[in-house]
């Protein structure tokens, strides 16, 4: 399996296909490469180079038990694109991965980058605090940490057969194949990076990143995101940026690049035609 080595050790598993300019995807928490097969497919077939790789800690990446935190993300993604020597990239995150994008782009410059999108991201922050009044009580963040502790198989049934993917709201048919496939990434990955993984994309102040990135980036959240709750990222996001452009949906759930892959590869295509 094609894998970069990181100067800690740690090997990252990668997906490259085609040719062309290239769009790099970072998967969510606790997920992994293959979050995004609708749109490596998609964007492939439209003359796209598309690249994934698994988080540390997560699928077929190295079970570390150490170094969950966003700096080592974005360490890890930058020695994917120095690997690959991507030029002219396109960075889009999803989730976790929104984070993990920001802060690579900030962190390491975006000199080699083109634009980006973040989609259902976590920036700037998900915790509530006396600065970020809009976020999550930190309770939350430890009832998921306590859930996965006590049983994670179980857990990671229930997220994306609730919530995730919005299965739990009246009306909407729960498709028990794309439950089971989130089950199936999850459990491939390491429950320690996981547990520490909850504190990283709650609890990283991305607010600072953001006002860094000099490239466009499209901002994509729907308003009944039961996950990453709209009101205290999205347009905050799109505002701190300094060439942000949110995109808004109305009934879409947190794991919309699946429920909804149509729409969103159609409009991620119109922003990086644009």
């Amino acid at each position: 399996m094609p894998s970069v080595t990181t100067s800690d050790g740690v090997e990252i598993f990668y997906k490259d296909w085609g040719s062309g300019q290239p769009i790099v995807f970072s998967h969510g928490w606790p997920l992994s490469a293959d979050d995004w097969d609708a749109q490596m497919l998609f964007f492939l077939g439209h003359g796209y180079r598309v690249i994934a790789h698994d988080r540390r800690g997560h699928g077929r990446s190295t079970q570390i038990g150490r170094d969950h935190d966003m700096d080592h993300y974005a360490d890890d993604l930058a020695a994917v694109t120095r690997r690959l020597d991507l030029k002219n990239a396109i960075h889009v995150g999803h989730s976790t991965g929104g984070g993990e994008v920001v802060r690579y782009l900030a962190r390491h410059s975006d000199r080699q980058v083109a634009k980006a999108a973040i989609i259902s991201a976590v920036p700037p922050l998900m915790v509530k605090t006396a600065a970020n009044p809009l976020g999550l009580p930190k309770s939350v963040f430890d009832g998921l940490q306590a859930q996965l502790a006590a049983n994670r198989s179980q857990f990671y049934y229930d997220l994306p057969a609730g919530p995730f993917y919005g299965f739990n709201r009246p009306g909407v048919k729960t498709m028990e194949p794309v439950v089971w496939n989130w089950w199936r990434q999850g459990m491939m990955g390491g429950a320690k990076a996981h547990y520490d993984g909850i504190v990283t994309f709650s609890q990283t102040d991305l607010t600072e990143d953001l006002k860094k990135i000099n490239v466009p980036v499209l901002v994509m959240h729907s308003e009944d995101d039961q996950i990453v709750p709209y009101v205290a990222a999205g347009p905050l996001s799109a505002k701190l940026l300094k060439h942000g452009t949110l995109k808004t949906y109305k009934d879409y759930p947190h794991g919309m690049p699946t429920t909804h892959a149509e729409t969103i590869n159609a409009d991620l295509l119109a922003f990086l035609k644009s």
